[in-house]
């Protein structure tokens, strides 16, 4: 069966999202005492959910790491999000697989409504079916959780028509919970050895190789 709905994680998939993201850590950071000038150190952030890396990286308690959170987005909220530029070569990768008959959608971590205001203000939020991202209210942060609920939205019940492209293993581990295979990209903040350990089916270099890979799944 071919694999025509291709999801897409966002942060380091699609836009390279670094500098907004590690700068409102660095804020969120220094409310709670701590001073970090290498912005390259924070770069682990850029992906998998918030409070998940200032528990895993700075030892947050469970309460803390949901507030600094709330700090985070005082500067991503208004500035952050807008450090920010798609990869190059996206647009036209997205254009490529619609042209092929593909049907894409997102499926990130990042609040919905901030995917959504990120995509639109690239212009790139019209080739997806459904922006889907976390939600405070119910707490829906996971990738598995994410992708479920795009799928459950979609009517997608069979996972054989549906793989999943991310460049943390957050995205690859996600993928596979929920049954479905998923594609390691290199151009973003993932190693290869992460990729590889958290056991991703592909893994491709470049949006062009990307591109490739996906119209002949």
């Amino acid at each position: 069966m071919k694999r025509e709905n291709i999801f897409f994680d966002l942060d380091g998939t699609l836009t390279d999202s670094m500098p907004g993201i590690t700068r409102a850590v660095q804020y969120a950071l220094k409310h709670y005492g701590i001073e970090v000038e290498n912005l390259n150190v924070l770069k682990p952030f850029v992906g998998p959910p918030l409070p998940e890396s200032f528990r895993e990286y700075y030892h947050f308690s469970e309460q803390d790491s949901i507030d600094a959170v709330s700090v985070f987005r005082e500067y991503y909220n208004v500035t952050g999000w807008l450090q920010n530029e798609p990869y190059p070569g996206v647009k036209a990768m997205l254009e490529t697989l619609k042209a092929a008959g593909k049907t894409l959608y997102v499926a990130t971590s990042k609040p919905e409504w901030m995917a959504k205001q990120v995509l639109e203000h690239f212009g790139l939020a019209g080739y997806f079916v459904m922006i889907g991202g976390g939600d405070d209210a119910s707490g829906r942060y996971d990738k598995a959780d994410v992708i479920c609920y795009v799928m459950e939205q979609n009517g997608l019940t069979d996972g054989n028509s549906v793989v999943m492209v991310g460049d943390r293993r957050h995205d690859i581990a996600g993928a596979h919970k929920t049954g479905i295979p998923a594609v390691g990209v290199l151009f973003g903040y993932g190693s290869r050895e992460e990729l590889e350990e958290a056991g991703a089916d592909w893994i491709t270099e470049s949006v062009q190789s990307l591109t490739e890979l996906l119209i002949n799944l």
